[in-house]
């Protein structure tokens, strides 16, 4: 007997337990989310394989299992690579003619970081609360809330970069929040957009931007990055490789590095990321209550960077005489490219002549400086 005890203790199948069960039933679901409803495919099935295979028991291919694959896999997370290295790609395909040409689209993507501060101030305020009526439940703690309002920013690296720092524990949940509803801004944006903005501001035409030259292009990439580096250090890899990603682009001398940028490591990247952070996606970490309050919270910070965003072009459209489409301001996150494709699909649903995709990508660039900036200064504050 002791024989057959051992040989079939060796056996994953003797060692699951129901929490993993949900687990893997969970990693179906994003799968399915992934192939058949096409959310997010790039970096969602590789997340919901690596979630799968981490809550096999035995298997030793959690992020937390040393020496195993996705242990070291991980690593690029933990030390702080993939994202930065995500920003280059992101830089090499981003142009900020339209945020130089216009910048006081700025403000809208300074607008769109509401949701940032109204999501962190909801987790602390929860937190405390729920802290009183479910026992052993701890409150959030400043870094755990700061990461939590980063998916406010709509961007993923940059949730990964914060959370990894401020919450690792919370890396999992946080990061499947912020993709999760990246991928559903089609639906939660135009019944915002609808409801913030009036029929005579949809149909606004906005004039066509002024032409920005290479050399404009290039002394901002290198403006931005010092300015960044002397201010806000702590957010310093993610810029300085963004506008490295768009100085190489914008030099005219380096195809070659464009096109690995765009494409082979851009996706390279994306599935290491996705692959490691579904490793740490195990049932201990996920089945707790504090996961259900992120995932609301990050629906609450998408909501609210929205209004943000469309508030601050409302006031701009006020200030300019009519001259800034209200319907831009949902590009106040910066879910690149979805948003500003959003605000296009609905600007010509209620003007054919309108085209407002360019104008939608400079509050979009804005915030993704905006939310890394952000992320920085709360990495300097709370960051151990």
């Amino acid at each position: 007997m002791t024989f057959w005890d051992n040989f079939f203790s060796n056996f994953g199948l003797a060692q699951v337990t129901l929490p993993q069960v949900v687990m893997i039933l969970l990693a179906f679901f994003l799968t399915y989310l992934a192939i058949v409803r096409k959310y997010e495919p790039l970096l969602l099935l590789p997340l919901a394989f690596g979630m799968m295979i981490a809550n096999i028991p035995l298997a030793g291919l959690s992020a937390y299992d040393e020496g195993g694959l996705l242990y070291y896999l991980y690593r690029g997370i933990d030390l702080g690579i993939y994202p930065p290295m995500i920003f280059l790609c992101i830089g090499a395909m981003t142009d900020f003619g339209p945020l130089i040409a216009s910048p006081r689209n700025a403000l809208i993507g300074l607008g769109g970081q509401f949701g940032i501060f109204a999501s962190m101030g909801g987790a602390l305020l929860i937190g405390q609360g729920l802290a009183y009526i479910i026992p052993g439940l701890e409150p959030f703690t400043l870094g755990e809330a700061a990461a939590i309002g980063i998916i406010g920013s709509s961007d993923g690296p940059t949730s990964i970069y914060t959370a990894d720092r401020l919450a690792p524990d919370l890396l999992p949940v946080i990061t499947i929040a912020a993709y999760s509803y990246m991928a559903l801004i089609p639906i939660i944006q135009p019944p915002i957009m609808r409801a913030l903005t009036t029929p005579k501001e949809r149909v606004i035409v906005m004039p066509e931007s002024k032409k920005v030259t290479r050399r404009h292009k290039i002394l901002f990439s290198i403006g931005i990055t010092l300015l960044t580096l002397l201010l806000v250090p702590a957010a310093g890899s993610l810029i300085a490789m963004l506008m490295l990603g768009n100085l190489i682009k914008e030099s005219g001398v380096t195809e070659r590095y464009i096109r690995s940028l765009q494409n082979d490591l851009l996706n390279i990247l994306t599935l290491l990321i996705g692959l490691s952070v579904g490793a740490t996606a195990t049932a201990e970490r996920i089945l707790n209550p504090q996961t259900i309050m992120i995932i609301c919270l990050g629906l609450f910070a998408f909501a609210f960077g929205t209004i943000g965003g469309i508030i601050i072009a409302k006031i701009l459209c006020k200030i300019t005489g009519g001259k800034v489409n209200p319907l831009i301001g949902n590009s106040g996150v910066s879910a690149m490219p979805m948003a500003a494709r959003v605000s296009q699909k609905m600007g010509q649903e209620y003007n054919p002549h309108n085209h407002l995709l360019m104008h939608a990508m400079g509050p979009i660039v804005s915030s993704t400086i905006g939310s890394a900036l952000i992320a920085g200064i709360f990495i300097t504050l709370f960051g151990s």
